[in-house]
């Protein structure tokens, strides 16, 4: 897996779209109803571009088979802390700590850059619960009907934390 520069974001735009429509055709909750069109999907990758961290995991034809973004917050009294959104691994591809690896990677950058807190959120009772749980991240709290799922059904969400060595 690899940071991106924003020139190889925009590059695999459409391969990073690809994986975005693979996760919400498999019911991830990642701000998208089913079915996403590839070209949004792309459209918003190529928009990351720049405006967060991006890592891409790839397999051995060159297909992105995972990502994670880290986002920081800009503000005078929040440089301090970023969120970790959009990790997602290819359904191909699961069952081998790719998702750990890509957390781990956002996790290690965040802290080298000074970052001392991480936040995140996901669907409850979601399988990445239990990856974000086995890393060291706390559950801060539940908030019911916070997003609508992929089919359109509104689920609760839980947001995450973790606070990094200083």
């Amino acid at each position: 897996m690899e940071l991106l520069t924003p020139e190889a974001v925009r590059a695999h735009a459409t391969a990073l779209g690809a994986l975005l429509v693979d996760a919400v055709d498999g019911g991830a909750s990642v701000g998208y109803l089913a079915p996403l069109d590839p070209a949004e999907a792309a459209a918003w990758w190529a928009g990351a571009a720049g405006a967060r961290d991006v890592w891409a995991a790839f397999g051995p034809d060159g297909t992105v088979t995972g990502a994670v973004t880290l986002l920081r917050t800009d503000t005078a009294n929040g440089r301090h802390r970023g969120e970790v959104a959009r990790l997602l691994v290819h359904r191909a591809a699961r069952g081998r700590a790719l998702g750990r690896r890509l957390l781990a990677a956002a996790e290690a950058r965040a802290a080298a850059i000074g970052l001392t807190l991480l936040v995140l959120d996901t669907q409850t009772d979601s399988p990445a619960e239990r990856l974000y749980r086995g890393a060291g991240w706390i559950p801060a709290g539940t908030i019911p009907e916070y997003a609508a799922d992929p089919a359109g059904t509104l689920r609760a969400t839980t947001l995450y934390y973790k606070l990094l060595a200083a």
